[in-house]
């Protein structure tokens, strides 16, 4: 079970308890945790995360492949789930990447800036 975040702090339900993710929203949370975290900052666990904050060193041509690779290689070890594209656009010095997926039949979009 995943727990709801917003700005970094778990969201109250309003009775003494923390908000639950459920379906969808909990995959999308796993989904962004797995994105977002440094592939191999986690001694006990080197598999978790993705290389994704490499793509600022890459050639600007190579990017939009490697963003391909990186999430998939990242999501590789979530159950019924599934990539079905990856965009990379360049907003100003940053980044927006959106991942399409399918889990369970059903269509999910992660954002994230990288």
């Amino acid at each position: 079970m995943e727990w709801k975040l917003s700005r970094g702090d778990y969201v109250p339900d309003g009775a003494g308890g923390l908000t639950a993710l459920n379906g969808g929203e909990e995959m999308l949370a796993r989904v962004l945790y797995r994105l977002t975290a440094r592939r191999g900052a986690l001694p006990f666990m080197p598999e978790l995360g993705s290389r994704l904050y490499w793509l600022g060193r890459e050639k600007p041509s190579a990017r939009q492949a490697l963003a391909a690779q990186y999430v998939t290689e990242a999501l590789r070890e979530e159950p019924d789930l599934s990539v079905r594209g990856v965009e990379l656009a360049q907003e100003g010095e940053t980044g927006r990447l959106t991942v399409y997926l399918d889990w369970q039949g059903e269509e999910l979009v992660a954002q994230l800036p990288v």
